[in-house]
């Protein structure tokens, strides 16, 4: 399932990931991954966490980003959960419909097995209508 964690720019969507990630390493049987824009928060992570910074992998745009992502579950049988910290940021979302993105994430998420969490600097209430179910925490 697609976990939306929602809240404009400054509001703790970050923390609240990191916290959430940590948290599920003692019930989480499999492995954890998360995604994010740096490395900065490379020592608030649990080291049994993988951590890849996607820029370093030349992503230029949401199309690219969504065959990454299924390229790191397809290598990874063991993957329970993935956050993606500053999705919009990370696929260089500028004012297009995020509708298509999300149901292609719902898509990988339901086929592979993996929980997706996912940051998008919104507020809740201009996250689309069929996709405010899947919010999680609003900010």
């Amino acid at each position: 399932m697609v976990h939306l964690v929602t809240g404009n720019k400054g509001k703790g969507k970050t923390t609240w990931m990191l916290n959430k990630a940590n948290g599920s390493i003692k019930s989480v049987l499999g492995s954890i991954c998360y995604l994010d824009k740096s490395s900065q928060h490379m020592y608030e992570l649990n080291t049994r966490i993988r951590l890849v910074v996607v820029p370093d992998y030349k992503i230029e745009n949401c199309d690219q980003f969504l065959g990454f992502v299924s390229g790191i579950i397809s290598q990874d049988h063991d993957l329970e959960q993935m956050y993606i910290d500053g999705f919009l940021r990370i696929v260089r979302f500028e004012g297009e419909d995020l509708t298509r993105s999300i149901r292609k994430l719902q898509s990988i998420s339901k086929d592979s097995g993996v929980d997706i969490f996912v940051s998008i600097s919104i507020d809740a209430d201009d996250v689309p209508e069929e996709f405010k179910d899947c919010i999680e925490v609003a900010l």
